[in-house]
């Protein structure tokens, strides 16, 4: 599946994330500090609550609902440990961010 445009790169600024959909698929977007974007499934894989209702602090996601915690660099649990987000390839042609939803690893 090719890739597919997210956004622009300002609709998200860095040390942010949004939810954002790609056609008919719904994507987490974290900017980093120092512009790397990377993309997630928005999913929990604890009980499928939207990550997007938790919180983001510098590489540190935690979910809003039961406080599990994973480092976007790697997509790894933090706490706990042993679980791990689905993360998406990501381009970043121009201004405009690209996501492959399908290309999906976890």
């Amino acid at each position: 599946m090719p890739f597919r445009r997210a956004c622009s790169l300002d609709d998200l600024w860095e040390g942010e994330m949004s939810l954002v959909k790609v056609e008919d698929d719904e994507v987490l977007l974290v900017h980093l500090e120092g512009a790397e974007v990377l993309a997630f499934d928005p999913r929990c894989p604890h009980q499928g609550w939207s990550l997007a209702e938790g919180a983001l602090d510098g590489t540190i996601l935690t979910c809003g609902m039961h406080g599990w915690e994973f480092d976007v660099r790697s997509g790894e649990g933090v706490n706990p440990a042993g679980c791990r987000l689905t993360r998406y390839p990501v381009e970043k042609r121009g201004d405009d961010v690209f996501v492959d939803v399908l290309e999906g690893e976890s």
